[in-house]
């Protein structure tokens, strides 16, 4: 079960000059406009479950790319790009494949900041 304090890793990630130096562009912000929440939460859904669930990710590091998605830039922004990230900021053990509650917190926060950047607050 994750019990991390969502503020504190909120607070940590915006003290980090890599973490925060992420920010959405205008086209990223028109194409989550254009698609929708929805859509992009499911975009993440997807990417979560082939890129990061997996027990074992052969390129784990690099599966990320830093531009091409909303979602990608998110995770970095988030450290939720890699399963190193996933532990030192989240806490999520490396080996062994994400629970659907751990997805579900990973999309959560990725969501979150992309409500932030894209001023799309529910």
């Amino acid at each position: 079960m994750i019990a991390l304090d969502r503020e504190d890793i909120w607070r940590r990630l915006a003290a980090s000059t890599f973490r925060s130096s992420f920010h959405l562009k205008r086209k990223d912000k028109v194409y989550v406009r254009e698609k929708g929440l929805e859509v992009i939460q499911n975009h993440a859904y997807d990417f979560i479950r082939k890129r990061l669930a997996p027990k074992e990710i052969c390129n784990d590091g690099k599966q990320t790319p830093m531009k091409g998605h909303p979602v990608f830039i998110a995770q970095h922004a988030t450290a939720t790009c890699c399963r190193e990230c996933l532990y030192k900021w989240h806490k999520i053990s490396k080996n062994k494949e994400l629970s659907e509650i751990e997805i579900d917190y990973i999309v959560q926060v990725i969501m979150t900041w992309i409500k932030r950047e894209s001023n799309e607050y529910l």
